[in-house]
């Protein structure tokens, strides 16, 4: 017998180097974007004068565009049989938008930046979670996404980390600009040391495609509904950062929030992986449905010190390593790998909607009745999903750890 282990096994491990490469490239890339995310919010409402509405609206709407792009990404992936060219040329144009926030003048103007870098996010996102997929077995889907977040999630680290230290020599205008410099690192690991994966090419168009999809996969379709209510309640990070100012935290600090964030996220992020592969993948998202709930109901809970901002950043960050590693590791144990592109496509345009949504009703309704009632709203889908996902839990759950 070869000392070299089995052909199985030797395969696993490649697969798992190329999820590794993946990690390095989406930690690259994750320094620069959260160099910029980690002061945008304030950046936005402080000095270009958007509201919280407005905010939203924009977070929501470049949510969505990536979204968007991401159906045809992943379709088109599928349809060729290649992943590679369209993760290069999404990282590519992420990397290129975020230094014109430098130059925004108008609200107006930095949406249009945000929605460039989230273009560039459509068009990777599906294709590589594809690539992760494709690249080792599904009952080690859960470990292989949960290090691809850790390690995206340690850039999210560094990034606020460099934006405070960057903060204190330059204004938010010059932190813009220092951002392009890990994203071209991110696309020199991608050029040399991502391989591509080989998969049937997917005949058809992708209307075709989507179609015959939701019509022979009956859980996947009922997932995508279930995720999509969750999707209407939740709320992204800046709402949490703009909480931390009302409650007294210094604009320069801000970005240390944020890195309490993404301390946590990234912590979780393993642990969840590996959780989902041993219990269930839906029980785990059921999970991370709950601990959002807690978030939220300590944003109104906490108050009268900024200190607090630090514990429900905490927990937001438990929340989001936890929801967006399932969330993405769950897909492939319904759909085979032909389709794959597509349906993170798919499932990833639905989301994209309703956080439209979601953000900007949180944020209207923040500015005209109160947090207290933003809440309120978020809370409603939230155990609606969570019901749902119980129900499907019970019903589908135990096929999945059969398989693992």
């Amino acid at each position: 017998m070869s000392s070299g282990g089995s052909p199985d096994a030797r395969g696993q491990e490649k697969g798992m180097r190329n999820v590794t490469a993946l990690g390095l490239v989406s930690f690259f890339t994750d320094f620069s974007t959260e160099m910029v995310l980690g002061i945008l919010p304030l950046f936005l409402v402080s000095t270009l004068g958007a509201s919280r509405a407005i905010l939203g609206a924009i977070e929501g709407s470049a949510e969505l565009t990536s979204y968007a792009f991401r159906m045809v990404s992943g379709s088109l992936s599928d349809k060729t049989g290649k992943r590679k060219a369209f993760v290069l040329a999404g990282y590519a144009v992420s990397a290129a938008s975020k230094p014109f926030f430098a130059a925004s003048a108008s609200w107006m103007d930095a949406f249009l930046v945000r929605a460039g870098d989230r273009i560039g996010k459509g068009l990777r996102t599906a294709p590589r979670d594809a690539l992760i997929a494709d690249s080792v077995s599904e009952s080690k889907a859960g470990r292989a996404f949960g290090m691809h977040r850790t390690l995206d999630q340690m850039g999210a680290i560094v990034g606020p980390v460099a934006a405070f230290g960057l903060l204190q020599v330059m204004d938010m205008r010059g932190v813009f600009v220092m951002s392009l410099f890990p994203g071209v690192v991110a696309l020199l690991v991608l050029v040399f040391f991502v391989k591509e994966v080989a998969v049937k090419k997917r005949t058809g168009t992708i209307l075709s495609n989507i179609s015959h999809l939701v019509k022979t996969n009956k859980q996947f379709a009922l997932l995508l509904v279930i995720s999509g209510i969750f999707g209407l309640g939740a709320f992204n990070f800046s709402f949490v950062l703009l909480r931390a100012s009302d409650l007294g935290v210094a604009k320069e600090m801000i970005p240390l929030v944020y890195a309490v964030i993404n301390v946590f996220h990234t912590v979780i992020g393993i642990p969840a992986g590996i959780l989902a592969d041993r219990v269930g993948k839906e029980r785990v998202l059921i999970l991370g449905y709950a601990i959002f709930a807690a978030f939220a109901i300590l944003m109104i809970l906490l108050s009268g010190n900024s200190l607090y901002a630090y514990v429900f950043a905490a927990v937001f960050g438990l929340y989001a390593g936890v929801y967006e590693t399932v969330q993405r590791a769950v897909v492939p144990r319904f759909v085979p790998s032909d389709l794959r592109g597509t349906a993170f496509g798919v499932f990833n345009l639905v989301l994209g909607a309703c956080f439209l949504v979601s953000n900007f009703a949180f944020g209207y309704i923040w500015d005209n009745l109160g947090l207290e009632y933003a809440v309120y709203y978020s809370l409603t889908p939230t155990a609606i999903a969570g019901i749902a996902m119980f129900m499907f839990q019970r019903k589908y759950g135990r096929l999945s750890q059969n398989e693992t």
